[in-house]
């Protein structure tokens, strides 16, 4: 009996002791609470935080995650979500008939043609190599240069790369000093519109684009080695033409025909490679692109609006909270979400990509690469957190999945909107938070 007692008492002893031991791991809503509502840097403004258990399937904490916020760039998960529902493994890179000795094409909005980190050339091949006579027919593309609500206030606004049907080279000039400090620029083109102006006197050497026009000028006084400016250029279908002829070497024509709909289609380069560049560096050319190619996939006409509305209705129409979705990459303050959307979007972009290493390597890592690379620190060279960042002034918030040293797998979106203080203190406040809850369960 003594034995049996012994045995009993053990045995009810190690089952307290597992019963603490799972209490004192379990996440609670009651310790996340206390990371984040105890927060004096989180009171002073509209703060949203969403923390959601992927393996359990369950809301674990949620603040102010029903209210709508000012997403910035978080918008390129609606975007990038679209893309992997409706482009396959490759980006369409041009629509085009033969016709008779010619080959006429359109545009099909895809961001990577002569792409300067992309580096993309298949349709510049397919192009360059085609023996038939080339004629480039424009204006299926039906919206304005700039997104709905795009902040342009003052004279650097204007110089957003511009939305256009048939975009090359990243719609950006690039303006550099070569070895001898000479002023060049790229695409070459683009060499006839670089002037001098003696009135022009900045603080510092810097190059400026007249606002409604392609004239590039610059102070008269030394050029800096090793400057280089990005300046998006002020597109035009006479540009675009232009610009297209002079790199191909090769005559095009103009032809105002609609696109049929059996056109066949030429691919540039694979799907991932162009989602990876715009989601690590937020890349708000190639978001604002990538919609007009899911677009095209819809139809003759390359829209915005469209393709937003075809992925609310057939992709997203499952989500807790109404979306205000208006632009591809977020630069627009009319776009809001809420956390726990954001949260349930992530969740099914997991369940889309179907592939833990890849949807990882798609996002920014905490540590790692892009947009966190100095944001956290590794857990043993290990990043914990892949998620995508969004910032404009007064708002900064954060998307995406992170683990825990004990293997929990979670999704959450954490955003800031309408604080005045310096965006650094918000930015290491929702990191100390994160890294707290990867350290702790």
């Amino acid at each position: 009996m003594k034995n049996m007692f012994a045995v009993r008492s053990g045995c009810l002893f190690i089952l307290v002791l597992l019963s603490i031991s799972a209490a004192a791991q379990k996440i609670s809503a009651r310790k996340i609470r206390k990371l984040v509502e105890k927060s004096e840097i989180l009171k002073d403004h509209f703060t949203g935080f969403a923390l959601y258990d992927q393996d359990k399937n369950k809301m674990i904490y949620e603040l102010n995650a029903d209210k709508h916020f000012i997403p910035a760039s978080n918008t390129k998960l609606f975007t990038f979500y679209t893309a992997l529902n409706m482009i396959g493994d490759s980006i369409p890179g041009l629509r085009y008939v033969h016709k008779g000795d010619s080959l006429i094409f359109w545009g099909t909005g895809d961001p990577s043609l002569l792409h300067t980190y992309l580096k993309s050339t298949r349709v510049y091949e397919f192009l360059k190599n085609s023996p038939e006579k080339l004629f480039y027919a424009p204006g299926n593309y039906s919206g304005d240069i700039f997104g709905r609500g795009w902040p342009l206030d003052n004279y650097n606004d204007y110089y957003q790369a511009e939305i256009t049907a048939l975009p090359l080279e990243d719609n950006v000039a690039i303006v550099f000093a070569d070895k001898n400090r000479e002023l060049q620029i790229r695409p070459s083109y683009l060499k006839r519109f670089l002037r001098q102006d003696a009135a022009f006197r900045p603080g510092s050497f810097t190059v400026v684009r007249k606002v409604f026009g392609n004239e590039f000028i610059y102070p008269a006084m030394p050029v800096p080695a090793g400057f280089k400016q990005e300046i998006p250029w002020k597109t035009s279908t006479a540009l675009t033409l232009a610009l297209l002829q002079d790199t191909l070497k090769k005559s095009i024509g103009i032809v105002d025909t609609p696109m049929p709909s059996a056109a066949s289609v030429i691919y540039s380069m694979p799907s991932d490679s162009v989602y990876r560049r715009m989601l690590l560096v937020s890349d708000n050319f190639i978001a604002e692109q990538l919609l007009l190619t899911c677009s095209s996939l819809l139809g003759s006409t390359l829209s915005t609006d469209s393709v937003i509305a075809y992925s609310r209705k057939n992709f997203l129409n499952d989500l807790p909270d109404t979306l205000q979705w208006v632009d591809g990459s977020g630069l627009s303050r009319h776009n809001l979400f809420t956390p726990r959307s954001v949260v349930f979007l992530l969740n099914k972009i997991r369940d889309k990509v179907g592939n833990e290493e890849r949807l990882h390597s798609l996002l920014p890592a905490g540590g790692v690469t892009g947009t966190l690379r100095l944001a956290y620190k590794t857990d043993n060279g290990l990043p914990f957190v892949w998620a995508k960042t969004g910032s404009l002034s007064n708002n900064h918030n954060q998307s995406g999945y992170l683990v825990t040293r004990k293997g929990r797998k979670l999704s959450f979106s954490f955003m800031n909107n309408n604080f005045v203080r310096p965006t650094s203190e918000i930015r290491a406040e929702m990191v100390r938070v994160i890294t707290e809850i990867h350290n702790r369960f």
